[in-house]
């Protein structure tokens, strides 16, 4: 059995996570304001967050980059606001959260709700068919 040193210097090691948490928001209702506060206070406790920079017209679809860095998080945070579902690229990070969640030893999900009440985020068509799955071993804030 090799030692936990012989395995750490092992060239073909490397770590599940490549981040803590990834962010997944709807930049017009909360990137100048609660997200770029949660960020700044994740990075200054050591939190390795991904924050996607780049602001992106309506109906641009989702990067591969953005896609991977999901796949790579062990924790998704996502940030429920008045205007999350009407941006289709929310919704599709969405999907690629649940499902990345849905796999063994998937990722951490962990709803925040931003000027919402949770059960009106709850019924709305677009999150009805994610929410059930989210709900499932996760508490609701």
């Amino acid at each position: 059995m090799a030692s936990a040193s012989s395995f750490a210097s092992n060239s073909q090691y490397c770590p599940r996570w490549k981040y803590d948490v990834f962010l997944s928001f709807r930049d017009a209702d909360t990137r100048d304001t609660f997200t770029s506060h949660l960020y700044e206070g994740l990075k200054n406790r050591g939190i390795f967050t991904f924050q996607d920079d780049k602001r992106l017209e309506q109906g641009d679809s989702i990067s591969e980059e953005l896609l991977k860095a999901i796949e790579e998080s062990q924790v998704a945070l996502i940030i429920f606001s008045k205007n999350y579902a009407t941006s289709r690229w929310c919704l599709n990070e969405l999907v690629k959260i649940m499902e990345c969640k849905e796999e063994e030893n998937g990722q951490t999900v962990i709803p925040i709700f931003y000027d919402v009440d949770p059960s009106n985020v709850r019924y709305q068509s677009a999150l009805q068919k994610h929410l059930p799955n989210m709900n499932r071993g996760i508490r609701m804030m």
